[in-house]
């Protein structure tokens, strides 16, 4: 390939006509309207059984708050929600429904058409959320006080029912914007008009609960401090770093990771100021690779890759978000894994990419044949992992960690008494919102019965 500017790597902002920005990024599942939820919620069986609810990491009662759907009573089948699942705003929008409750709804069987159950679901949260009011109170003031570390989904479920039992709760936040993934690193159209800061906002309502933004674990706080000041610590970190490809160059120009990149759109108050490549390469096979991918295609990128090594059914990404992404015009590249980064004058240009198979053991192998694609922009989505010095440095109890993640037992608590986690943070189930918020809630009891005993 001849070394020419005019073949230079094509990274630049305003790919789009400047009025096309203000809905690049609009809802992609539109709310339903309430005639359109009268007629879903008449679809439940209302199952005694319900294999939906078992289906659910927070079991939410989800024929129960159908049922008050179907009477008009919207207040009642948030607070059923809400009950189990303080986020059931965001994972009415996130969840992978068409794989947990969805996939169990038994109208799936013979009619393979599952209730609506996430936009019934976010159907009922709106409603009581633009009402304002926060449905549930405190309980008297035991006089305990909590630290929790992590403004997302499992640090806040854990603060909100913390605060709803009776204690005081101090959330550490190390960026200076609450919400963790939920406000940095989902993708835009999934929860459009700032719906992020709105459900922080509301969360908060309950009282109790003070947050502290730019306070980082390891750099302003530390766990010994914690663990001094507080009647329990519950850790919801999160994972800090993408890993490494394990290529030379990563630090060419235009490798970039994917969260990182998200977090910035997320925050970026003018999209049209933000550099997209004319030719993007994703790597990975998560859920975050789809959203970058989506994404990028969406701000005005002409040609999107998105490689694997393996094939689609191991991709961490469902089948829904696959299907999402080649409708929105993703190229989705299976059995390839890249082995070099081609740069041109300190910027990526090409990638290098090996075919892939399984040998006669299953173990995945590379093999000898070679491919390569323009890459303008190569972004890395292949998994985050633990930065375990905030919690060990210096410390005298080091707190256990294996597979790179936090131990911690059914309760959600760590190796250490009274230190608690929950999230990505912790080996506890698949990387969803969902769990997350599960964990919290968990921790949350198991705090409050300890510090009562």
């Amino acid at each position: 390939m001849k070394d020419t500017d005019s073949e230079a790597p094509d990274i630049k902002p305003g790919r789009l006509d400047r009025g096309t920005y203000a809905h690049v990024f609009d809802d992609i599942n539109p709310p339903l309207s309430a005639r359109e939820a009268l007629i879903e919620a008449a679809r439940c069986h209302f199952c005694f059984d319900a294999p939906c609810v078992e289906a659910c990491p927070t079991s939410i009662d989800i024929p129960s708050f159908i049922g008050k759907i179907r009477t008009g009573n919207l207040k009642g089948s948030a607070i059923d929600i809400l009950s189990a699942n303080i986020f059931g705003g965001t994972c009415a929008r996130v969840c992978p429904v068409e794989e947990l409750c969805e996939e169990a709804c038994v109208r799936t069987t013979g009619e393979n058409k599952p209730v609506k159950i996430g936009l019934l679901q976010r159907h009922a949260v709106d409603a009581l959320m633009k009402d304002g009011a926060h449905p549930f109170t405190r309980a008297p003031d035991s006089g305990k006080k909590i630290a929790v570390v992590g403004t997302g989904p499992a640090g806040l479920a854990c603060a909100h029912r913390l605060a709803m039992l009776g204690h005081n709760v101090d959330v550490y936040e190390a960026r200076a914007k609450p919400g963790g993934l939920n406000e940095h690193g989902i993708a835009a159209y999934k929860v459009p008009d700032d719906f992020a800061q709105k459900e922080v906002a509301w969360l908060l309502g309950i009282g109790g609960i003070k947050i502290y933004d730019n306070k980082a674990l390891g750099r302003d706080v530390t766990l010994d401090d914690l663990r001094k000041r507080y009647n329990a610590v519950f850790l919801g970190t999160g994972l800090q770093t993408t890993q490494k490809l394990g290529l030379g160059d990563e630090t060419l120009e235009g490798v970039e990771d994917a969260v990182g990149y998200i977090e910035r759109l997320r925050q970026a108050k003018d999209l049209s100021k933000l550099p997209v490549g004319r030719r993007v390469v994703v790597i990975g096979g998560g859920n975050t690779a789809i959203d970058i991918a989506i994404q990028s295609k969406r701000l005005g990128a002409e040609d999107v890759t998105l490689v694997y090594r393996r094939g689609p059914s191991q991709m961490g990404a469902t089948d829904h978000e696959q299907h999402l992404a080649q409708t929105e015009g993703v190229r989705i590249k299976h059995w390839v894994a890249p082995v070099k980064l081609i740069g041109w004058r300190g910027k990526v240009k090409e990638i290098e990419l090996a075919y892939t198979r399984l040998d006669d053991a299953g173990k995945l192998v590379l093999t000898e044949a070679r491919t390569t694609l323009l890459a303008d922009m190569v972004f890395k989505a292949i998994g985050q992992q633990l930065v375990k010095d905030p919690f060990d440095d210096n410390a005298r109890e080091p707190l256990a960690i294996k597979n790179g993640k936090l131990v911690v037992n059914d309760e959600r608590e760590t190796s250490l008494p009274g230190v608690y986690a929950g999230g990505d943070c912790t080996a506890t189930g698949s990387d969803l919102t969902v769990r997350a918020v599960e964990d919290g809630k968990l921790a949350a009891i198991a705090i409050d019965k300890r510090l009562r005993r």
